[in-house]
């Protein structure tokens, strides 16, 4: 009882106090979109212009208000046949940098770039991996060279090791061949 007491005085609070809100982000968002306005609630609340596809209505204009900005949206407010094609398009660009065709656009050639780039990234890790191997690591031991290795392989067959289950059981002594 006293949570629902609570929740209700808390929401009556804020509806009451949120009309004094307005105005202070309104305040402090202008330094960040300048001479712009701010048309809408934003991404998460930001006063911040992106042209994304998934949200098409931006919080702030795309330009900035000057005297022909001012004198298109005058005309804006009479009747838009008389307006023409260049005044529609120029009212639309104060408000928006792309539109949706330019958003989605194929053939932009960003594919290069993410190829270039992509291409520098494994050749810069090839060159690492062959200077790490030239100057860091050591030489290998001479264990693993290909002479050490036969007379390693006909030590164990003349000292007959492993002659039941190993090694040298696949040998056969009588013809010195493997079987």
């Amino acid at each position: 009882m006293a949570g629902t007491v609570l929740r209700a005085s808390t929401r009556q609070l804020l509806v009451q106090r949120s009309h004094l809100l307005a105005p202070v982000t309104g305040y402090h968002a202008r330094a960040k979109v300048g001479n712009r306005d701010i048309v809408g609630f934003g991404l998460n609340g930001e006063p911040t212009y992106v042209d994304r596809g998934d949200f098409p209505c931006p919080a702030v204009r795309f330009m900035e208000n000057t005297a022909d900005v001012y004198s298109m949206r005058e005309k804006e407010k009479t009747s838009w046949i008389g307006l023409s094609m260049d005044d529609k398009k120029a009212l639309y660009r104060a408000s928006f940098c792309q539109t949706f065709a330019e958003m989605h656009a194929q053939g932009t050639g960003e594919w290069k770039s993410l190829t270039a780039g992509t291409i520098f990234g494994i050749t810069l890790a090839l060159w690492i991996v062959i200077l790490v191997k030239l100057y860091v690591y050591e030489k290998p031991p001479h264990t693993l060279s290909d002479e050490w290795k036969a007379a390693s392989l006909k030590r164990i067959i003349d000292q007959q090791q492993g002659r039941i289950e190993g090694l040298s059981s696949n040998w056969d002594y009588e013809k010195k061949e493997w079987k």
